[in-house]
């Protein structure tokens, strides 16, 4: 048995184990603030092994919610809880605070919010599930990159408050990190000796700065050469104070402390402003960079005429406002043709697993909405099974909700199949967009211009209205001939709309 006062750590969580019989077990909750958006995960006092957490879209690990009741066994400190920074969705590895609502010394009750998390998505609100006082507030308002795990604040059960006053966690509490001190160094690469002609001595360079350096290669730590990347330091102006001159991640925040970077862009006489990456902008750029690096894309462009799509429009949307709808757009048309041609052609419904194809029954649709905030793909579910009235109200409210940063996961999560329209709100002839991971194809859509075609009889000319798509597919789970065979369905809705009401 473990004795009182032990303490374990899982997942970048600190969990203490008692020997304390008869105790029931213990339930902590994380709100993802939606109807069906909460995680929950059962712990025993005597045994703090987590079980599994089950959310919206697959499954979250107790110790990367990180929420343990830690016992101090320091005569200072009484009973108290530290909450780490919750994984509030599948692809979260750190978070930033946008504001507490609770402060130090309020009472906390089961279902109040605690905080707004800023994940890797959207705002999420935390809530606290046991009754007690907020004792100390770790990470403030604006605090950025907390990693999964790591602890944002302290409560306790009952008093005692003031004890907490000047407590910081202890250097067990942080998540693991990888050791760069530890770290195996590269290996050097071997040395050539060849004979050269003799010359002039040239004068000798710093020994750190030469053995860091091989021929072009120079010689830094993981962590270091990601910190340089994302700052846009170049690692040859940095001295490393590694093994051998190996650059560590400490010698590029040493740099950028001294205004290393602003001195490298000086040099070029160029003015510039920084502006800090939120966290959609870097899952967004993480994700599209890993798709055109991974998946093999090849694209299919098809003219479509939209003169009867523009008609039925005109004859719907007074319909619509006279029952109190809103109106429908040309993209809410674009949804349904979309999701009516997958299920004609479901095989672009699906998804590369490796070992297989995973296609799915359900056609939901992600609407590519732009923001001040960035790309968020707000999901239409069973698209192919709403009214063209419903999927236009849905599509509304969701670039609302996008452009207020309140998206909740079950908003954006479980789309399999992506629409991105730059025609209509930017005027965009055709474009080619980046597929949007696990799904296999993204449609672009154009904007529609006015042609000269040939009539129905020799020397006789009409207008009519054309739309460019192109659609992205991921070669390895779209032939050609089935994207062709998509983009045909497609079409044939988009030039008789009155078949998608059928």
């Amino acid at each position: 048995m473990v004795s009182a006062g032990v303490e374990k750590r899982i997942g970048g969580a600190r969990f203490s184990q008692y020997k304390q019989p008869g105790k029931e077990l213990e339930t902590f909750k994380v709100s993802l603030g939606g109807a069906n958006g909460s995680s929950t995960c059962r712990r025993m006092l005597i045994n703090r092994v987590p079980s599994a957490v089950t959310g919206l879209n697959g499954s979250l690990s107790c110790g990367r919610v990180a929420s343990a009741r830690s016992f101090s066994s320091s005569a200072d400190l009484p009973p108290h809880q530290e909450i780490g920074m919750p994984s509030l969705s599948p692809t979260m590895t750190e978070g930033n605070i946008a504001k507490w609502i609770k402060k130090e010394g309020d009472k906390v009750s089961p279902g109040e919010v605690l905080c707004e998390v800023e994940t890797d998505k959207a705002t999420v609100e935390m809530e606290c599930m046991e009754e007690g006082y907020l004792a100390k507030i770790v990470q403030g308002d604006g605090a950025k990159e907390i990693k999964v795990g790591e602890v944002i604040c302290v409560t306790v059960e009952e008093g005692d408050i003031e004890k907490f006053k000047d407590y910081k966690p202890s250097a067990a509490d942080a998540p693991a990190a990888p050791s760069e001190s530890k770290a195996t160094p590269e290996p050097a690469a071997p040395k050539v000796e060849e004979k050269v002609p003799a010359k002039a001595p040239e004068p000798k360079a710093p020994k750190a700065e030469k053995a860091s350096r091989s021929g072009d290669r120079i010689f830094a730590s993981p962590l270091a050469r990601k910190l340089a990347e994302d700052n846009n330091v170049q690692l040859s102006s940095v001295k490393g104070t590694g093994p051998d001159g190996r650059i560590l991640k400490a010698d590029i925040e040493d740099y950028l402390a001294k205004g290393g970077k602003s001195e490298a862009f000086a040099a070029s006489g160029l003015d510039y402003t920084d502006i800090p990456n939120a966290q959609i902008r870097k899952v967004t750029a993480n994700r599209l960079l890993a798709s055109k690096q991974t998946i093999p894309h090849y694209y299919l462009t098809v003219d479509t005429r939209v003169d009867k799509l523009i008609k039925l429009r005109g004859e719907l949307n007074p319909l619509q406002e006279a029952s109190g709808g809103k109106k429908i757009s040309i993209n809410d048309l674009v949804i349904k043709a979309a999701a009516l041609a997958l299920r004609k052609v479901p095989e672009c419904n699906s998804s590369w697993m490796n070992d297989f194809i995973r296609q799915y029954h359900n056609v939901n649709i992600n609407v590519a909405v732009q923001t001040e905030h960035g790309l968020f793909v707000p999901v239409v579910r069973d698209a192919d099974k709403k009214g063209l009235g419903t999927i236009g109200e849905e599509v509304k409210q969701l670039a609302q909700r996008a452009r207020d940063n309140s998206l909740k996961p079950q908003d954006y999560e479980g789309g399999t199949f992506t629409v991105s329209n730059l025609g209509g709100p930017f005027g965009i002839k055709q474009f080619c967009a980046i597929i949007n991971p696990p799904q296999s194809a993204i449609l672009a859509i154009g904007s529609a211009e006015k042609r000269v075609i040939p009539g129905s009889a020799d020397g006789q000319y009409e207008f009519g209205s054309y739309m460019s798509v192109t659609m992205s597919c991921d070669h390895r789970v779209i032939d050609g001939a089935i994207g062709a065979e998509f983009l045909k369905a497609f079409k044939g809705y988009i030039e008789n709309p009155t078949t998608m009401l059928l």
